[in-house]
């Protein structure tokens, strides 16, 4: 697999389909770690987030190669929404698949694009693992949010955007959940610039990839409760992603609950900005450790801005 290539045919594929977010230069945050901080404002991508690249790379990828399959995922969140949007952009038809519980105004934001959906169980794994059997049994086509090649091409488009507004930074921050987002940017900006560090930002209560590089092998780690839901819960044992971490990845900055709300605070205080609590898992790292970051130049990735109104709240009125 030569990632780097990938990425570059996906970025061919879906440059005129996705928004080129803003590389946005924060005076609040360079100011806080004396350095140049940069924001790469994927909460301004179409659907909210930045997985509308992948999904929709990994749909003219199908298309390219005349499968004839159909398309199915299982997401309660940014993937089902980015997936939902790529089939109906293509005029394929697909299926995301739902636990029963799932946030009405999630459901609700996927019914807005013609795509079949099917609710099953009641929480996301029970979900996903019926999604992946039905899959098998009728010769579908299941799309995962990370453990895909394609998935993580589209993802690491981000990184060409990047690269043709300013230098190579010396640092890259980025949340990390199933790992797609940093296997993608950081396979193209380590190849441009090897010397740029490449740092995966988690929440303190879903520490699995962080955990597992830092040991050289998979563990399981149980996920609490956290405002950064786009990337809790673990990844696949056998996950392309966990190896492309493990090259790639050169730190994590683990990030506590308060920390998270604090910084979506203070994106809307600063830059009036929502982001969602993923986002605020970057954010936050850069806040905790600005020595770090002194006289570099560092980008940090704000991958989404799709918070419930529940979460808002919460944060809004500690």
């Amino acid at each position: 697999m030569n990632l780097f290539e990938e990425i570059e045919q996906a970025y061919k594929r879906i440059k005129n389909d996705v928004y080129q977010t803003p590389l946005l230069y924060s005076n609040w945050l360079s100011d806080h770690c004396n350095g140049d901080v940069y924001l790469k404002l994927e909460s301004e991508q179409i659907t909210g987030s930045f997985k509308a690249r992948g999904s929709l790379n990994k749909l003219k990828w199908i298309q390219e190669q005349n499968i004839n399959a159909l398309p199915v995922t299982a997401s309660t969140g940014n993937h089902g929404l980015g997936f939902a949007r790529a089939c109906d952009l293509l005029g394929i038809k697909g299926k995301v698949f739902l636990p029963h519980n799932a946030v009405t105004s999630k459901v609700k934001a996927i019914r807005a694009f013609d795509i079949e959906i099917e609710f099953h169980g009641d929480d996301p794994y029970t979900t996903e693992m019926y999604a992946r059997k039905t899959a098998d049994k009728q010769g579908w086509i299941y799309i995962s949010p990370y453990n895909d090649t394609q998935i993580i091409a589209g993802q690491g488009t981000i990184g060409i955007e990047m690269l043709s507004h300013i230098s190579p930074p010396d640092n890259l921050l980025a949340t990390v959940g199933g790992g797609g987002l940093i296997s993608g940017i950081g396979s193209y900006l380590k190849k441009q610039s090897p010397d740029t560090k490449i740092i995966g930002c988690q929440p303190e209560n879903s520490p699995e990839m962080s955990v597992s590089v830092q040991s050289g092998e998979y563990k399981e780690v149980e996920s609490k409760p956290t405002l950064s839901d786009g990337s809790a819960g673990g990844f696949e044992r056998d996950s392309i992603t966990f190896d492309l971490c493990k090259k790639l990845v050169d730190d994590f900055i683990l990030i506590s609950e308060d920390e998270i709300a604090g910084a979506i605070r203070s994106m809307i205080k600063h830059h009036s900005k929502l982001v969602e609590g993923s986002a605020g898992v970057a954010i936050a790292s850069l806040l905790k450790h600005p020595e770090r970051f002194a006289d570099q130049t560092t980008i940090i990735v704000v991958c989404g801005a799709n918070i419930s109104e529940d979460k808002l709240q919460s944060v809004l009125c500690e």
